[in-house]
């Protein structure tokens, strides 16, 4: 098992102190020393926490985080990093094992029934690895490969590339189709109850697929479809465009609404469990009805562009991770709950509960954290980027 550099909130052990030394001189070299010698600075353990304690924090040295933390049901936590490893974090924050690939991977991994993940990287290969970091097969495609992949009912991974193409392979790693269409895909599909498969091109359109590869239809919009569709509870599918609309669209193809939102950032939309709609336009919060009615907004960011999507609580709340680095946590109704600033600005990763109610999320400045929550994931709608904590982007699978 590899050595974890972790910190348990650090409070006047010398971890501890050093943290308070972090605007002196020689701050950074003492750090590395601490950690190095003390991988485990940890305080005793506490009663009534308050919401966004830090539980732990892994200094992983890793520089824009793009990839989401996907959660297998034996608590083992995975993400991908711009060091081109993909970690398998144990719930207390130690690294079980990583997993090289030959490039940054910016993609977010999906875990199969069977505990596989899969993940693309920059080196244009999508990756299948075992829940004990082995490789299983690589595919190669013609272009990066930075769009998280989506399960199927059978286990087909559906993703997009770079090289403007769509693919589905197999569990063995073989083409099953790939479809072309005139723009890169970074957008991660989503699947329908019925298997149908809907993902975003930068060629400005919605593109929905029957499950045997088939072209649906097509909806056209006027700008890139960057982020990764969501499926309401009654098959509506919501997406945005950085054409800085929000697009809501049946099962046939048709518009039922759009909302101007002015966002031009790659933050996939949420809906919670009653249909409500969550979404992120730039450096605003929006929740928006079934309707497509604007309820609210909120500010949720100072510096930076917000590109990770919010998470649905089981109270009908959400979590966000913005791009200043600070988790912020709104009631249904909009109201500021709490929010904790992790030292440094947010990625574009979005975050994730775990089913005890933590909270994971990393950071731009080499560092993946667990937060105390109070709230649990949201069991209906489809309350987090491609759906459940598998990620697999698919409708019928638990969350």
């Amino acid at each position: 098992m590899t050595g974890a550099r972790i910190s348990k909130e650090p409070d006047n052990s010398l971890c501890g102190r050093l943290c308070k030394m972090k605007h002196r001189s020689g701050y950074k070299l003492l750090l590395v020393a601490c950690v190095a010698a003390f991988p485990a600075c940890a305080r005793p353990a506490e009663t009534n926490r308050a919401p966004g304690t830090v539980l732990w924090t892994n200094w992983v040295r890793v520089y824009y985080p793009d990839s989401s933390p996907a959660i297998a049901p034996d608590g083992t936590i995975y993400v991908g990093s711009w060091k081109k490893l993909l970690f398998a974090f144990q719930p207390d924050g130690r690294i079980k094992w990583t997993f090289r690939a030959l490039s940054e991977i910016k993609s977010t991994p999906a875990i199969g029934a069977d505990g596989t993940i899969y993940f693309g990287a920059r080196d244009k290969y999508m990756y299948a690895v075992t829940p004990e970091g082995k490789l299983k097969w690589r595919f190669r495609t013609g272009g990066w490969v930075d769009a998280s992949p989506s399960i199927g009912r059978t286990g087909t991974v559906y993703f997009g590339s770079w090289d403007k193409k769509f693919y589905a392979l197999d569990a063995t790693g073989q083409k099953q189709w790939e479809l072309a269409t005139a723009g890169p895909i970074t957008s991660s599909a989503a699947i329908d109850t019925n298997g149908t498969i809907y993902f975003g091109s930068h060629d400005a359109h919605l593109y929905a697929l029957s499950p045997d590869g088939t072209k649906l239809w097509s909806f056209k919009t006027g700008g890139p479809v960057l982020a990764s569709p969501a499926i309401g509870p009654d098959g509506t599918v919501v997406f945005a465009s950085v054409d800085g609309r929000l697009y809501a669209i049946g099962a046939d193809g048709k518009l039922k609404w759009q909302l101007w939102t002015g966002g031009v950032s790659e933050g996939s939309p949420v809906i919670a469990p009653d249909g409500s709609i969550f979404c992120i336009a730039t450096d605003r919060l929006l929740r928006i009805s079934p309707d497509g009615t604007k309820e609210w907004d909120k500010k949720i960011s100072a510096h930076q562009w917000t590109d990770s999507a919010p998470v649905v609580t089981d109270d009908g709340g959400v979590y966000v991770f913005n791009g200043d680095g600070v988790i912020v946590s709104y009631s249904a109704a909009g109201a500021w709950r709490w929010q904790k600033w992790l030292g440094g600005g947010g990625g574009t990763a979005s975050p994730a509960i775990g089913s005890d109610g933590t909270i994971y999320a990393g950071l731009c400045g080499g560092s993946f954290h667990a937060l105390f929550g109070t709230n649990k994931l949201a069991t209906g709608g489809w309350p987090m980027f491609k759906h459940n904590l598998r990620r697999t982007g698919n409708a019928v699978d638990s969350h």
